[in-house]
């Protein structure tokens, strides 16, 4: 499953988001460390090569256990990156799977940014990307334009199966499929059935070219970050994960904390909550902050006023008469035929809040017979060529197939929906947002589950900087409470009117988290007092 491609907030970059792994959604947006885990991934010394003082990290060969950190050409991109212009790069080499001895090898590109300043300090940042199956090589403009490499290198490694790693689990059927399914109803047992032989057939793929499913997961990538951080000579580093990137981001503190400084999560996905209950309550968090945000401006408010109940007489109105238009898409010669159901505006608004200002408009202009606006948004982040090609969807099902549906009932992901959204049809709560049909998936995709440990907590006292939005709908902000309980120098930052990762988004949320990599237990947050909703539209 992979969660919906949110469209780009205008004059702001496109954001990544956090996804699920099936076959219905576009791309492009989520164990202790005893777990098959070496002990050289905690302890490691290294051979040959030695990073000295003076020397550039990311200049010199280094083994580790059986990983090897070799320099060599930057890696190959789905877009330019500019970002990468003067970084070091290459290969991380690691067991495809710790647990066999005999395991294959695979390689994960590394890049390296360095410092805007000729005084780097010592301890750089990694950073964790979104997904799952993002490729954080990709996500590099995000990072730099966001100023993280202002006095520290910021170093990038593609998570194992990702777009610039080998193998990459990439499979673009199920992003072919992505883009027919916007003209199905979208929870219809019959797009269920379509869903289902597109991740079969991607497994198949998948599995006769050798690669061991069962070995992408969050532990393995865990120890592949503790490796990289030894291999490239680092005493010290920070870890700044994004949406998905936070759930890996807490594993990789709870099973590797040694030579972590600090990190920083943004648009957080606790372990040991992930499911599809948590996906309904962070759409109703988010939902009901752009609600009330609309609510408190009188213009917004006498426009459009009763905006959740409008929303949620259209999910039972859509849900029980499905809509079909046609709209014109960029890129595309002919008009697209598009199906709105009541399951396909959830998930529309679950990425819309990324256009805020547009939502109580959209949702009145398709109250009174207007579905345009939203069946071209809906089609739109489908059909991009930002959707074809780039999306792990191997690594995603790996992590969710292994690591959340063993450990949440049908009857417990039902019951999340029904104390969300208690008016919503059973048919809509049958598929949570952006997760749709990934029970049935994770049965044909067929990996063992992981430990229950797994779904641990992570207790820890490394300074930690739990950043959310209020409109965020995929992540809720009740997240960053949530882990801050157990993380005993945790500082827990919402930032008003924002919605999923918002390093992304706003300059405050980007001043914070420079001020923490400064002084981790300390950061600067008076920003926030100056921030506004944003004007929304009220149309003619």
């Amino acid at each position: 499953m992979t969660l919906d491609q949110a469209p780009p907030r205008r004059h702001r970059r496109p954001v990544r988001r956090l996804r699920a792994a099936a076959a219905g959604m576009a791309a492009g947006a989520l164990i202790t460390g005893l777990l098959a885990t070496p002990a050289h991934a905690e302890h490691g010394t290294g051979t040959g090569a030695t990073v000295g003082i003076g020397t550039a990290i990311g200049t010199a060969a280094r083994t580790v256990g059986r990983s090897r950190f070799v320099p060599g050409p930057c890696p190959r991109t789905a877009d330019p990156v500019p970002a990468l212009q003067g970084a070091r790069c290459g290969t991380l080499t690691v067991p495809e799977n710790r647990a066999r001895r005999s395991s294959r090898t695979i390689t994960l590109a590394v890049a390296i940014v360095p410092a805007a300043t000729s005084r780097p300090k010592p301890d750089p940042v990694v950073w964790l990307a979104g997904g799952p199956g993002d490729d954080a090589v990709g996500e590099a403009g995000m990072a730099i334009d966001g100023g993280l490499n202002r006095d520290r290198d910021v170093i990038f490694m593609s998570q194992r199966g990702t777009y610039s790693a080998d193998p990459a689990l990439t499979c673009p059927n199920i992003d072919e499929f992505n883009a027919r399914a916007v003209g199905l109803v979208y929870d219809a047992p019959s797009t269920g059935r379509l869903h289902v032989e597109a991740t079969r057939t991607c497994r198949r793929q998948l599995a006769s070219r050798g690669i061991d499913l069962s070995a992408y997961n969050d532990t393995e990538s865990a120890a592949d970050y503790a490796d990289l951080r030894v291999a490239l000579g680092i005493e010290q580093w920070n870890v700044f994960g994004i949406s998905y990137g936070t759930h890996l981001a807490l594993i990789y503190m709870r099973q590797h904390p040694r030579g972590i400084r600090s990190v920083g999560i943004d648009g957080i996905l606790p372990p040991s909550k992930a499911g599809s209950a948590l996906t309904w309550s962070s759409a109703r968090q988010g939902f009901d902050g752009l609600f009330k945000a609309c609510a408190r401006q009188p213009a917004c408010n006498r426009r459009y006023p009763h905006l959740p109940a409008t929303f949620e007489r259209l999910v039972r109105k859509l849900e029980a008469h499905p809509v079909t238009t046609t709209v014109t898409v960029p890129g595309r010669a002919t008009p697209v035929k598009v199906v709105l159901d009541g399951g396909a505006l959830v998930n529309w608004l679950t990425s819309a809040t990324h256009l805020a200002p547009g939502v109580p408009r959209s949702l009145d202009e398709l109250a009174h017979g207007k579905p345009q606006r939203i069946a071209e948004q809906w089609a739109g982040g489908k059909l991009s060529p930002q959707a074809f090609g780039r999306v792990a969807h191997g690594l995603v099902y790996g992590i969710f197939c292994s690591e959340w549906v063993p450990y949440e009932s049908r009857a417990e992901a039902f019951r999340g929906g029904k104390r969300a959204f208690p008016s919503f049809p059973r048919s809509v709560l049958a598929q949570a947002p952006q997760l749709t049909f990934l029970r049935p998936d994770c049965h044909v995709w067929n990996v063992p589950a992981a430990p229950r440990s797994i779904r641990d907590v992570t207790r820890s006292n490394i300074p930690t900087l739990a950043l959310s939005g209020s409109f965020d709908a995929q992540t809720g902000a009740s997240n960053g409470p949530y882990v801050a309980r157990t993380l005993s120098r945790a500082t827990v930052v919402t930032v008003p009117y924002e919605p999923h990762v918002v390093f992304a988004t706003s300059r405050c949320a980007q001043e914070i988290t420079r001020s923490f990599l400064d002084k981790p237990t300390a950061p600067k947050t008076g920003c926030l007092t100056t921030l506004r909703p944003p004007r929304f539209e009220t149309g003619p």
